[in-house]
């Protein structure tokens, strides 16, 4: 029995609940944090956004320098050492891992290692690895406990010749074929890394398009794309059958138009989502509300239990790290009792780490003119930046979507050369409530991949300069 008396206890080390814990601490709380994994940082930090993003790291340098003659360096016996790669992503995360670690000793926060169970009211009961049981007393709870891999029936996973997003982390040797069900940020991410790591690489989505939440015209440049780099694509199309055989798997299925399709590979990348984990907190003997396993909230991110909160994955809200984090903090300054601005899910820019990279911030341009609005769009091509020329990425482009009456940005979508750090600018113009004129307006340093959002801006008033 732990005697002591906590403000607030967090359950899960993810994004959203070691932020939560810092700002709890940073408020001058009591603060418990209970985590099941060995390691803090949750599935970001540990399988997901940094991993991730360190292979498509070592992906994008093997790359380039195959193409280091195009710019005069004269590189030669290049060759991709998979096992370092490996290495440095180890490194990567636990580098990560560790200073997350010393930010909860920072802000005093207290880590129990083991599974959480509600114990309504007040208490957290903490079972540890060695079935030791602790009970945490408590005033407020934060569930941060994340999600899952989804499974899919008929397409089990084993870790070998059909893996998850998990499971391809891992891998000791590229294959020499993959497929990849789904078409979404992990799967094209995924694509995006394997191919370039030797990989024939085949997309398959049951939706008409690649990342399909994306603005159409954002999802055609990239299947352009993905093809200029032998990346095969085949959307509108259900998998409907798998088989194993002694050289990879078989996988079959029938598109829209009730075509037979059939595809083999080395291996099969499973990545068709995730699903909230809120298994096993003891939620059936409380007032919080489930609905297909995510926890419902108000604008506060409190459930139905007063002083019971959850954020992040585990939550009906985009699956988003830096969302997660945003809900965590507004959480916790919720029941510190400081009153936090709801957050506002229009403004939670999506970002994917392929290439050419994808990022958008707002409505897409048919969602927008589904909403009633009367719609201007600009749109500028990375082909006529000097500065995407000069680093010889010159594919995509920057869309800004307008409404005529008073100009507001209602959405940004880019394709192109680090479109995932573009967007933080699309994201203060609309937090800002900008125009596209003020936008437009807002002087840019050339020579910059940025210029592009500026003419981009000025394109819905027809003032683009260059082109």
């Amino acid at each position: 029995m732990a005697n002591e008396q906590f403000d607030v206890t967090v359950i899960g080390a993810g994004p959203g609940g070691y932020v939560a814990a810092i700002r709890a601490g940073q408020l001058g709380l009591k603060v418990a944090m209970v985590e099941k994994d060995k390691r803090l940082g949750g599935t970001c930090g540990l399988r997901g956004c940094i991993p991730t993003k360190q292979l498509l790291m070592s992906a994008h340098i093997y790359e380039q320098m195959q193409h280091a003659a195009d710019f005069g360096v004269q590189a030669s016996a290049i060759q991709l050492a998979f096992a370092d790669v490996q290495k440095r992503k180890d490194k990567v995360v636990m580098k990560n891992s560790k200073g997350v670690e010393y930010l909860m000793k920072k802000n005093k926060v207290t880590v129990f290692k083991g599974t959480a169970r509600l114990a309504l009211p007040g208490k957290v009961e903490v079972t540890g690895e060695d079935g030791s049981e602790q009970t945490i007393q408590t005033k407020n709870i934060i569930i941060a406990t994340g999600s899952v891999v989804r499974p899919i029936p008929g397409f089990e996973t084993d870790g070998k010749q059909i893996v998850n997003s998990d499971h391809i982390l891992e891998l000791t040797e590229v294959p020499k074929s993959l497929i990849v069900m789904g078409a979404g940020a992990v799967g094209v991410e995924f694509a995006s890394v394997y191919s370039r790591f030797g990989a024939e690489t085949t997309i398959v989505e049951l939706l008409p398009r690649l990342v399909p939440l994306e603005d159409e015209e954002v999802s055609v440049e990239l299947a352009k794309s993905f093809r200029k780099r032998g990346i095969k694509s085949q959307v509108d199309t259900k998998l409907e059958k798998l088989e194993k055989t002694d050289s990879g798997v078989v996988v079959t299925g029938k598109t829209s138009k009730g075509e037979d399709v059939k595809f083999e590979a080395e291996m099969l990348l499973v990545a068709v989502g995730r699903m909230p984990f809120s298994e096993g907190l003891g939620l059936e003997k409380t007032k919080i509300k489930v609905e297909k396993g995510f926890i419902q909230v108000d604008e506060h991110q409190q459930t139905a239990e007063k002083g019971v909160y959850a954020i992040g994955d585990v939550v009906p809200t985009p699956l988003l790290a830096h969302l997660a984090s945003k809900e965590g903090i507004v959480a916790v300054e919720h029941l510190a009792g400081k009153n936090p601005r709801p957050i506002n899910l229009r403004l939670v820019p999506n970002c994917t780490y392929c290439d050419p990279e994808v990022a958008s911030v707002g409505l897409t341009e048919a969602k927008a003119k589904e909403a009633g609005y009367d719609v201007k769009v600009g749109k500028f091509p990375f082909s006529a930046s000097g500065k995407a020329r000069i680093i010889g990425e010159e594919e995509g482009f920057v869309k800004v979507v307008s409404e005529k009456k008073y100009d507001e940005i209602l959405g940004v979508h880019i394709i192109g050369p680090h479109a995932t750090e573009l967007i933080a600018e699309a994201c203060v113009a609309m937090q800002l409530e900008s125009t596209a004129e003020e936008l437009g307006n807002t002087m840019h340093a050339h020579p910059t991949v940025s210029e592009a959002v500026m003419e981009a801006a000025e394109g819905v008033h027809d003032k683009t300069i260059h082109i």
